[in-house]
């Protein structure tokens, strides 16, 4: 099978974030790298097709390669998490059959605002929050008790996530608020911080459906904040990373490992995603709070979804076996 292996380019400066944001988004041409060596040794024939400033080319070429398949990795478009669903929904228009989420998926839970409007309407634990908007220097949090969690509504990649991002008192709360708004050019998700296990409940399948093993984020004792930071998740020799260890599978009684699964599950469903996605929780006294949907997740041999796999024997080639094959039933 011709397999048009597609990942999104990153600018060498863009106008918001910080700078070493930049060495999350140039994951994406490792990951790709990494399917591509696992297509050609199940015996396809995958191509490199990198997104990069200008769209045009990018179609040109794939109306050139006539590809059967687009193994979908674009996590944005030139820098901008926000059009993450404009790629999906240009595969739709060229006629193109992809791996993953269709765009309104990639859409809803990229926004993690609107990700919580629906898990609330429809009573699936999540933190209490609200939106700080754009422009809104004060957040109405009266109905919420401290410490609090400021986030970008549209990053994922724990980019905008720091220490600093726990807060204790309205004071270092608008002084988040303004940074997000600042950095990030856009509204601050401001949630109850809370304090737990964090738990990543993977999901590959369209009915049937499989949660593979369950992963823990274990954090040292010595981390001044309890969280995935950016720099314990991407920057290695960072404190923050040496003290910030995944476990797989997680160590859970049945009955709270069946209620994950069956949580993670619902919020997958709901959220319409496709192939696979994963799930993140924070849990407290027996309540699993999801922190997250990424309908659009890693799938580096190393990431999160493919330790699960791994731990549910799976090869990282057979991993991507199942998602190509799942996305071919789609092929008219």
């Amino acid at each position: 099978m011709n397999v048009a292996v597609c990942f999104n380019l990153v600018p060498t400066s863009t106008s918001r974030g910080e700078k070493i944001d930049r060495i999350a988004e140039q994951g994406a041409e490792h990951e790709a790298r990494s399917v591509a060596e696992a297509l050609t040794r199940l015996g396809h024939s995958p191509v490199l097709v990198p997104l990069g400033e200008d769209v045009t080319a990018f179609t040109a070429e794939l109306r050139r390669l006539q590809p059967d398949i687009a193994f979908n990795l674009c996590e944005a478009f030139w820098g901008d998490s926000r059009k993450e669903m404009h790629v999906a929904a240009l595969f739709d228009l060229l006629g193109i059959i992809y791996t993953g989420a269709p765009p309104l998926s990639l859409g809803l839970t990229q926004d993690k605002a609107r990700t919580k409007d629906l898990l609330s309407k429809h009573h699936l634990p999540t933190p209490k929050y609200c939106l700080a908007k754009l422009g809104e220097h004060y957040s109405h949090v009266k109905d919420m008790t401290y410490p609090l969690i400021v986030k970008p509504r549209w990053e994922d990649a724990s980019q905008g996530i720091s220490n600093e991002s726990v807060v204790s008192n309205e004071k270092k709360l608008l002084a988040r608020i303004d940074y997000v708004h600042k950095t990030y050019h856009q509204g601050a998700l401001v949630e109850e911080f809370i304090e737990g296990r964090e738990i990543n409940a993977a999901i590959i399948g369209n009915g049937p459906f499989e949660v593979l093993p369950l992963s823990e984020i274990t954090f040292h004792p010595d981390l001044a904040q309890p969280i995935v930071s950016y720099e314990g998740k991407w920057l290695e020799q960072s404190q923050q990373y040496k003290l910030t260890e995944p476990v797989c599978p997680a160590p859970l009684k049945t009955r709270t490992e069946m209620l994950l699964r069956d949580v993670a599950l619902r919020a997958y469903k709901l959220l319409d995603c496709r192939d696979y996605a994963r799930v993140d929780f924070r849990l407290r006294d027996g309540v699993p709070y999801i922190l997250e949907v990424n309908s659009n997740p890693d799938i580096s041999p190393e990431a999160g979804l493919g330790r699960s796999a791994s731990e549910a024997d799976l090869s990282y080639p057979q991993l991507i076996a199942r998602i190509l094959a799942l996305a071919s039933k789609r092929k008219p």
